[in-house]
Parts: structure tokens; C-alpha cells; sequence
């Protein structure tokens, strides 16, 4: 999963979230790095990984276009 933060304070509230929500499936991270600058934050849960960036940093490091022959998957509204 890749998503954008709009501050620091939001990249690491999403973090918090998704950790929580995830935690609730009994789902925990192997690793997550990058909390505390809350620029990029990733969170490694084996099968799957979570990346949190802020504009800036999703711009530069433009992980899309390293994946850009994979799947885009649609997340329905709750």
C-alpha cells in the first residue's frame, strides 16, 4: 500500500490507524521504520507492505513507477 501524509503529525496518525486496525486482525509488523521523521514511514508485515510518505518524499523516491506494471487495487468504502 502507498499513500500520502499532508504532515508529519497525519503520516504518523495513518500510521497509528492502519498498525491498530491490523493489530485487531492479529496482524503485527515485522519492522517499521521512519516514525519519528515521519517522512517516509514504512511498516513491514511480511506478505504485505505499508508506505506512509509525505508529498515531497512520495515525489522524489516515486515508488509507483518501480511498480508501475502492478495491480492497482480500489479499496471499497467501509
Amino acid at each position: 500500500m502507498i499513500c500520502t501524509g499532508g504532515n508529519q503529525r497525519q503520516i504518523q496518525a495513518i500510521a497509528d490507524e492502519v498498525a491498530l486496525k491490523l493489530k485487531e486482525n492479529g496482524q503485527r509488523p515485522l519492522n517499521v521504520e521512519g516514525y519519528d521523521q515521519a517522512e517516509w514511514i514504512l511498516a513491514d508485515y511480511g506478505d504485505f507492505l505499508v508506505h506512509i510518505f509525505s508529498a515531497a518524499a512520495r515525489q522524489y523516491y516515486d515508488l509507483e513507477r518501480l511498480w508501475r506494471s502492478a495491480k492497482s487495487v480500489e479499496i471499497p468504502p467501509e
